[in-house]
C-alpha cells in the first residue's frame, strides 16, 4: 500500500518552473508519508507531475515508484496504491505477448498491461487499487479506482490543472486549493455523515473518483466513466450449487489476498466473518499472528443490547486455541480513545465514526508493531445481509437510509438559521432517492425481494463504503495494509443476485456464509449470533467527552459554536443516553454524537476551514 499524488496541466509547460513544481510534488508526497514511509519518488514532464510514498509489501528491493517504461519515443509512467491479486495470471499473458519484466511487483504488471491494452486493462484487475497512468506520447492522464472503492482517490480542478491524491490533505499542498466548506459540505457532514455521497469530497471543489470508474484528462478536457457496474440477473444455481460457489469464491479470494513478501496476520474478533478468514489463512500459511480488540474494563461494564448481545473474548479464545495462532489481546482505555478522536480526523481529513474510527486507529498502530499486512473480516455483513435492517421490519420498511433514519438530533442541535438554510432531512432524502433510482432492476421482481435488493444495493454503495474508508484511513495512517477478501468483486457480483430465501434460509442470518464455512470453524463460532465491532461501556469515557464538549461550548471562539446552538447542545448532554439506540449503524448512541461534534470542531480548527453559505 502507498500514497499517490500529482497534477497535470496542458495550459503550461511544467518544466519551465521545474524547481517549484518539484517542490509542490514533494510537499504533496510528504503529506502522505504515513501511508508510505518506506520509499519516495517524483516524476515531472512537460505537462504532468507524479509523486509516490511507498509502503513496501511486494518486491521490496525493486518495486519503487513512479515506475517508468520507455517504448520507442513513448514514455509511460505509473503511480499506484493497492494490491493486485491476479497479478501472476496477468503477467503470464503479458509475457506471452512479448512483454519483458524487470521486477516481481504488481506495479509493473499494471503498467505493462496498460501499455499493451490501454485503459481497458483495468477490467482485468482483481484487487484493490487507485492509480494514475501518464501516457507522455498521447498526452493523456488516466485515473482509476477499484470496483468496491477500497482505495481512495480524490481530485480537484484548479486553474486548468487536474490535481489528485490518495487523501484530501495532499490537495491542499497545491497552490490555490483551500479548505472551504459550503452548504453541500455541511449537509454531507450533518445529513449523511459519517457516510459520504460517492464522488463528493465534502470540501468545496474537492471530488472523488467513484468506485469502479476511470477518469481521463487530455487536451480536450476531463471526463469520468464507469468501467464496472453492479448488475441484477436471475439466479439459476441450486441451493447446493450456490453454497459450493460461495465457498470457492470466498476461499479463493482469501488465498489470493495472502500474497505478500512480508508476514501476514489476521484481525480475529471471534465472529463468523473474521474467524472464517483467519481459519482459511492458517490453512495456507500455518501459524500466524492474530489480534483481537476490546476496551479496558469492558468485562466489568459491558451491557447487553439488541445490537450487541454478548462479548467477543470467549469466542476469540475458542478460535485462537483451535487454530493455534500467536494471539495478541489488544485493549484501549477510555483516555486513549478520547484522545484518538482527534487523531482519527488527522487520518481521514474529515469527521468520522467517532470512537469506532478512533479505536481502530489505535489498534492498527499496535498491530503495526509486529506486522505490516492484515487479513480482515470486513464487508461480509453488507454482502451477505448481516445487519438488523435486513431483518427488522421497522428498519426494512422505512423510506430512508436504515442506518441513520433519525436525523432529529442532528437537525435540532444546529443554530436555527443554519437548520433552516440547510434542511438536513431534505438533503438526506434527496441522496437516498438518488441512490434508489440507481438500483439495477430485475424484471418481474416485486415486493419484499425487490426491497431486499434495494437494501443490499444501499449497503454496498453507502454503508460498506463508509467502513472501507474507515479501514483504509486507520490502517494506512499506521503504515499497515488491511486486506478485505469479502469485498472481492466476484463475491459481490454473485451474492448480490442470490435470493434472500437462500442467503437467509430458515431465517438464519447469513446462512449462506455459514453453510459455506461448514467444516472450517467450531460449531459454536459458525452458528454464533452476529456481534458488531466492540465499543467501550466505561462511564469515564462518556464523562471525558462530555467534559470536553462542555469546555468547547463555553468558548465562543471555538468554530463549532458558529454551527450549533450551545444551549441546545448543553441540554442534550444532560440527557440519559440509551446505549442501545443507534445514531449511525448499530452502535452510535448518544456518546457518539458528542464525539462527532468534538471531531467537527477539531476538524474546523485544524484545517482552518472557511464556511461559505
Amino acid at each position: 500500500m502507498c500514497g499517490i499524488a500529482g497534477f497535470a496541466d496542458f495550459n503550461r509547460n511544467l518544466l519551465e518552473s521545474a524547481d517549484s513544481n518539484l517542490e509542490i510534488l514533494i510537499n504533496m508526497r510528504e503529506a502522505l508519508t504515513r501511508r508510505g514511509p518506506d520509499g519516495r519518488g517524483e516524476y515531472l514532464s512537460e505537462h504532468a507531475g507524479l509523486s509516490h510514498a511507498r509502503l513496501s509489501i511486494r518486491d521490496i528491493a525493486h518495486g519503487g515508484q513512479p515506475m517508468i517504461k520507455r517504448q520507442g519515443d513513448g514514455e509511460y509512467v505509473l503511480v499506484y496504491n493497492g494490491e493486485i491479486y491476479n497479478a501472476d495470471e496477468l503477467k503470464h499473458d503479458l509475457c506471452s505477448r512479448g512483454r519483458v519484466f524487470t521486477t516481481t511487483s504488481d506495479t509493473e504488471v499494471i503498467l505493462l498491461g496498460l501499455i499493451e491494452y490501454g485503459i481497458d486493462f483495468v477490467k482485468e484487475l482483481n484487487g484493490i487499487f487507485a492509480f494514475a497512468f501518464w501516457d507522455n506520447t498521447r498526452r493523456v492522464l488516466w485515473l482509476a479506482r477499484d470496483r468496491a472503492g477500497v482505495k481512495p482517490l480524490f481530485y480537484s480542478i484548479q486553474g486548468g490543472a487536474l490535481v489528485f491524491g490518495s487523501e484530501i490533505k495532499t490537495l491542499f499542498q497545491y497552490p490555490g486549493i483551500r479548505p472551504i466548506i459550503d452548504r453541500q459540505g455541511l449537509c454531507e457532514i450533518f445529513g449523511v455523515g459519517p457516510g459520504r455521497t460517492h464522488g463528493v469530497g465534502v470540501f468545496k471543489g474537492v471530488n472523488e473518483v467513484k468506485p469502479g470508474c476511470a477518469a481521463r484528462l487530455d487536451i480536450n478536457g476531463f471526463i469520468t466513466e464507469p468501467y464496472w457496474e453492479l448488475r441484477s440477473a436471475p439466479h439459476t444455481d441450486s441451493y447446493a450449487e450456490t453454497i459450493d460457489k460461495v465457498k470457492f469464491l470466498v476461499l479463493d479470494s482469501i488465498k489470493r489476498q495472502l500474497v505478500s513478501d512480508v508476514p501476514v496476520c489476521a484481525f480475529l474478533s471471534g465472529g463468523l466473518d473474521s474467524s472464517l478468514a483467519t481459519s482459511a489463512a492458517c490453512r495456507v500459511l500455518g501459524t500466524i499472528n492474530t489480534y483481537s480488540f476490546d476496551f479496558t474494563d469492558n468485562k466489568r461494564y459491558f451491557t447487553s443490547s439488541g445490537f450487541q448481545s454478548e462479548e467477543d473474548w470467549p469466542y476469540v479464545n475458542i478460535m485462537k486455541d483451535t487454530l493455534g495462532t500467536n494471539h495478541f489481546y489488544l485493549e484501549c482505555d477510555y483516555g486513549e480513545l478520547a484522545d484518538n478522536l482527534y487523531t482519527s480526523v488527522d487520518s481521514k481529513d474529515l469527521p468520522g465514526m467517532a470512537d469506532i474510527d478512533a479505536s481502530l486507529l489505535y489498534f492498527c498502530e499496535k498491530v503495526k508493531l509486529n506486522n505490516k499486512v492484515a487479513i480482515t473480516g470486513e464487508c461480509a455483513d453488507e454482502i451477505f445481509g448481516g445487519y438488523p435492517w435486513f431483518h427488522r421490519k421497522d428498519m426494512f420498511d422505512r423510506h430512508m437510509f436504515p442506518w441513520s433514519y433519525d436525523l432529529e438530533i442532528r437537525q435540532s442541535l444546529l443554530r436555527d438559521e443554519l437548520a433552516g438554510a440547510l434542511n438536513i432531512p431534505e438533503y438526506a432524502m434527496l441522496r437516498y432517492e438518488e441512490s434508489l433510482a440507481e438500483v439495477p432492476p430485475l424484471e418481474g421482481e416485486t415486493g419484499e425481494e425487490k426491497r431486499r435488493r434495494e437494501i443490499s444495493f444501499l449497503n454496498l454503495k453507502w454503508f460498506m463504503s463508509t467502513l472501507l474508508d474507515r479501514m483504509d484511513r486507520a490502517s494506512m495512517y499506521a503504515g499497515l495494509e488491511a486486506r478485505v477478501p469479502y469485498a472481492d468483486h466476484r463475491v459481490i457480483e454473485y451474492v448480490f443476485n442470490v435470493p434472500w430465501s437462500v442467503k437467509c434460509k430458515d431465517g438464519v442470518v447469513k446462512n449462506l456464509l455459514r453453510e459455506a464455512g461448514a467444516g472450517l470453524l467450531p460449531d459454536e463460532v459458525l452458528r454464533r449470533k452476529k456481534s458488531p465491532y466492540p465499543k467501550t461501556y466505561h462511564p469515564q469515557y462518556e464523562a471525558r467527552i462530555k467534559s470536553r464538549l462542555a469546555e468547547t461550548l463555553r468558548d465562543k471562539n471555538e468554530p463549532l459554536n458558529d454551527l450549533i446552538d450551545p444551549d441546545k447542545a448543553a441540554r442534550y448532554m444532560n440527557e440519559s443516553f440509551d446505549y442501545g439506540k443507534p445514531w449511525y449503524g448499530q452502535l452510535m448512541a448518544g456518546p457518539q454524537m458528542i464525539a462527532y461534534l468534538l471531531q467537527i470542531n477539531y476538524w474546523l480548527k485544524k484545517y482552518k476551514i472557511a464556511v461559505e453559505l
